[in-house]
Formats: structure tokens, sequence, C-alpha cells
């Protein structure tokens, strides 16, 4: 990987005001990958690339990174990035909504790591659990959005992406057969370990 291209992707999406991964949450998320050495890592959310160049440097030899984008732009300059980092053999993109393309799906994942629209989170979680493998990660970024989610906020501008992130952190946490951890590092990260897949099942 080329380390100072990486640098200059992450100077020009904070320029840019596109968001992307915060230090300390790649920080954390790089400590589980690092643990984990995945073969597959599952991406929903890959704005520019810059996360999912990080990922990648994670990955088992021969391991590949899945990452769905529906901003056509941004689909296009993440794969001029994910060239100029080195690092296109182990990265695939999917552009298109992730609610059309998760389904068509089949393949199984180590990790799935979730930073798309807030509001479809619960559907991204039913989708990451039928894909992952048992033992297998589901990290979520930005689950305390702002603050919003733990506290009573109820303004009608956010007021599904908060109902859903609630119903999100709900649904990790009451399950018996997952593990969840939620840290509150940048905007709320939610580590969710799949603990017994053939008894999985949502409300």
């Amino acid at each position: 990987m080329n380390k100072q291209e990486l640098e200059k992707i992450k100077k020009e999406a904070l320029e840019q005001n596109i968001p992307i991964i915060m230090d300390d949450t790649l920080k954390v998320v790089a400590q589980i990958l690092k643990e984990i050495k995945p073969n597959k890592i599952l991406e929903i959310g890959t704005a520019v690339g810059y996360s999912a160049i990080c990922f990648s440097e994670y990955l088992n030899e021969n391991g590949i990174l899945d990452t769905i984008e529906r901003d056509q732009q941004r689909a296009e300059q993440a794969r001029i990035n994910i060239q100029k980092a080195q690092v296109k053999e182990k990265i695939n993109i999917y552009e298109g909504d992730a609610v059309e393309i998760l389904p068509t799906l089949k393949q199984e994942y180590d990790v799935i790591f979730i930073d798309a629209a807030k509001g479809k989170y619960p559907f991204f979680l039913k989708e990451a659990l039928r894909m992952s493998r048992e033992n297998g990660i589901i990290i979520a970024d930005n689950v305390l959005y702002k603050g919003y989610v733990m506290s009573d906020y109820n303004k009608h501008k956010q007021r599904t992406a908060v109902r859903n992130l609630r119903e999100y952190i709900a649904q990790i946490t009451n399950n018996p057969n997952l593990e969840t951890q939620i840290l509150e590092v940048g905007d709320g990260l939610a580590i969710t370990k799949v603990m017994k897949k053939a008894e999985l099942t949502l409300r």
C-alpha cells in the first residue's frame, strides 16, 4: 500500500467535507482486523475509498474487500484512489444502492462494516447477519449519531434516522446470540460478534 497516497486521499476528503472514518474509530477497527486477519470484508458505504484502503492492509494474503457505494461520482473517485494506493487487486466496488445490492450477495464474510444511510441500519443488520460467518464481526459506525440516539431528541429532520438507529441498537443488544459492545469513539461504534448463527432470528 502507498501510505503517501493514503494521506493525500484523507487530506482531500477532509478538505471537501466528505465523511470518512475518524482516526480514533479507525484505530479500534484496525485492532480488530489485526486480530482476525480476515479473508473477506464487506463494507457498506465506500465514500471515496479511504476506509476500504485502510482496512485492506489487514486482509489475509489473497483476501478480498467488497464495498458498496450508491453515489456514482464517489464510486468513481474511490476507484481512482484505490488504484493510486496500489490496492486495486484487493478491493471490489459494487456501484449502486446497498438496499438492492445486498440481497444479491451470497457469500460469507468475516467482518462487515456498516457506514451508510442511518435510516437503513436495521435492514443492513438483517443482511449482515445473513452473510456473517459464525463468530464473524459486524461493526457499525455513527450509531450514537451526534448524541441524538441516547437523548430524547425527536426533531422531524432526523427522526427516522434516530428511530432506526435506536432499533439497530436494541436488536444487537437484546439478541442472546449476539455479543455487542458500544464504544463512545468517534460518533459511536457498535461491535457485534455473531455467536450462534443457526439460532439467529431478528424480531
